[in-house]
């Protein structure tokens, strides 16, 4: 009787450790059927990083779009770089997962809410005080500031510190593009834009102004991030390791000095035309 009970209780253990198995497979079989394809996307006011593609405008191009397509072929799996509207919009799709990446983010709390980042960054950016020729406005420090007027494009972030202390201390109005800010800085309705200093240059050029400049001193130096969404159902732990391996391979070839350098003469051809 004794046997027969201890075979009972065999089976029933075997049982169980087939019946977790089985879940195992199964959990490890949809995150790889969900997870043939990942969707990635931007700010698509960002050249050289990112700008809507002029062959096709549902999807993006630019130095983030190229990085994401040698990323794809690191890690094996395609990754289709989408245009989903605005700014704004974009970090709505990735708050409620309906896009996988965001090809650039710089760092914030509220970010961390919704999505994950991966290290190392892929690129440092530098954030730069715009004015008019002929202002007289010297910038030292973030200080230099106070009393003036300020624009900057809505929901844009120049780094955790410089958030807080603009909130804090500055007046700064936010405005829909960038396009409308340099606009306005020409016609010196505000006294200063913050702006980082490659896409800045990037619409000047395309714009033809040639009455603005930056200033020497930069506001922050910035690391830009890809992040992944929470919801995303490729959000795995094990495709977390596979693509931040693969960022890190792909930044020791210094690959982005490459590509930001042929975006902004591709961006300016582009804007030539």
């Amino acid at each position: 009787m004794r046997h027969y009970f201890n075979a009972v209780k065999s089976v029933r253990v075997l049982s169980a450790f087939v019946l977790l198995l089985s879940y195992v497979v199964s959990d490890n079989c949809f995150a790889q059927e969900t997870c043939k394809k990942l969707i990635a996307t931007g700010n698509p006011e960002y050249p050289p990083f990112l700008w809507r593609d002029t062959q096709d405008d549902n999807h993006l191009v630019g130095a983030n779009a190229e990085l994401m397509q040698a990323l794809s072929k690191e890690i094996g799996v395609p990754i289709e770089v989408k245009y989903v509207g605005p700014w704004a919009r974009v970090q709505e799709e990735a708050r409620v997962g309906r896009v996988d990446l965001l090809a650039g983010a710089f760092f914030t709390l509220p970010r961390l809410d919704y999505m994950d980042y991966f290290y190392p960054a892929f690129r440092v950016t530098r954030t730069a005080i715009w004015t008019n020729k002929k202002s007289k406005l010297a910038f030292h420090q973030w200080s230099d500031l106070r009393g003036k007027n300020g624009i900057t494009v809505i929901n844009n972030s120049f780094g955790e510190d410089f958030d807080r202390y603009a909130k804090e201390s500055l007046k700064i109005v936010t405005v829909s593009s960038l396009e409308q800010a340099l606009v306005m800085l020409n016609l010196s309705r505000a006294d200063y834009l913050i702006y980082e200093e490659d896409p800045g240059l990037a619409y000047v050029a395309k714009m033809n102004m040639t009455d603005l400049k930056t200033m020497s001193t930069p506001v922050a130096n910035e690391n830009l991030y890809l992040t992944m969404s929470y919801k995303s159902p490729c959000n795995t732990p094990e495709m977390r390791g596979r693509i931040s391996k693969a960022l890190y391979v792909l930044g020791k070839q210094g690959l982005m000095d490459k590509l930001v350098t042929s975006n902004i003469q591709l961006w300016r051809k582009q804007q030539s035309k």
